[in-house]
């Protein structure tokens, strides 16, 4: 039978699975992608790992790949100097396609999400849906009109690097005010940094590492009414929708639905990102779009929207 390899490329892990004809994922691998040595080192271990399977499944073949990658520019082939891995710009589909001698797309990893939820997750009788992955930075890939934005040099629907206040935070980007530079892991990290030193007396806040800090770590001091938390999750919240609201009014989605780390908070971020977002809508569209967390298993969305990418139109 033959599949289609769905990889999901991050800053820290790759993730990696044969798709069958019917969206089973068979083989599915996490590594290291060790961004730090050439882009040729992960293929190569990638490339090891699938033909390992393959060499034991006989009746699976493998007839195309699909990668989703950070900066990964569908048009061009190219990742082009992907945050957090240090390749520059590298001509990934060609030395994806010289190493496997098979066919190659590749799209930028929130696509790939976005891609992933449209196939196979809650978003399937959606036409115009914006997916949000909020990881160690916040990327977005936008459907409208049942087709996914490229714009003409393939980088549309950078929602994280919408600006929302242009005297707030400098983001890694460069540019002032980024919504990834409020609502993301490194933006939740400096509300932390912040907060420090706002409430020095506050024990448990004092007590948290901005370089161990984590999503759970933060959803059971929320639980447990933690005051601090509370505002932290409020202050995101607030910045998140506030972005909503500015994107809504241009693309007038469905739903926002999203993937990754921070997603896992859900209705402890999400209440107040919907208020704020209700508040800057206009009127005919207060109450009208939802926001919830991606109903594909942890993982999947990014190799499953990658591997998607042959049944695109």
């Amino acid at each position: 039978m033959s599949h289609i390899l769905g990889i999901d490329i991050g800053g820290t892990n790759t993730v990696f699975g044969l798709i069958d004809p019917n969206g089973k994922v068979h083989g599915k691998n996490k590594i290291p992608t060790q961004g730090s040595e050439p882009a040729e080192n992960l293929i190569q271990r990638i490339f090891y790992e699938v033909h390992a399977v393959l060499n034991h499944q006989p009746d699976i073949s493998l007839t195309g790949i699909g990668v989703g990658a950070p900066n990964g520019n569908h048009f061009t082939g190219f990742i082009q100097d992907p945050p957090n891995i240090n390749w520059g710009s590298v001509d990934f589909v060609s030395l994806m396609e010289g190493k496997f001698d098979v066919k190659v797309l590749l799209t930028n990893d929130a696509n790939a999400a976005a891609l992933g939820e449209k196939s196979y997750g809650a978003a399937k009788s959606m036409d115009d849906f914006i997916m949000i992955t909020l990881g160690t930075g916040l990327g977005s890939g936008m459907f409208s009109q049942g087709k996914l934005l490229y714009g003409h040099d393939g980088f549309a629907g950078e929602l994280g690097h919408l600006s929302i206040d242009p005297n707030g935070r400098k983001c890694t980007c460069g540019q002032i005010g980024c919504l990834e530079a409020y609502v993301s892991a490194k933006g939740i990290k400096e509300t932390l940094k912040e907060l420090k030193t706002k409430y020095p007396d506050d024990e448990f806040l004092q007590s948290l590492v901005e370089n161990t800090l984590d999503g759970k770590q933060l959803d059971m001091a929320y639980d447990e009414g933690e005051k601090a938390v509370h505002e932290i999750y409020e202050f995101t919240g607030e910045k998140l929708g506030y972005g909503l609201a500015q994107t809504a009014g241009l693309f007038s989605p469905e739903a926002f639905i999203f993937y990754g780390g921070y997603s896992y908070a859900e209705e402890r971020l999400f209440n107040p990102a919907r208020k704020a977002m209700d508040e800057h809508l206009s009127p005919s569209q207060k109450g009208k779009i939802k926001l919830f967390r991606s109903k594909l298993s942890d993982g999947d969305a990014g190799i499953l929207g990658a591997a998607s990418l042959f049944s695109v139109k």
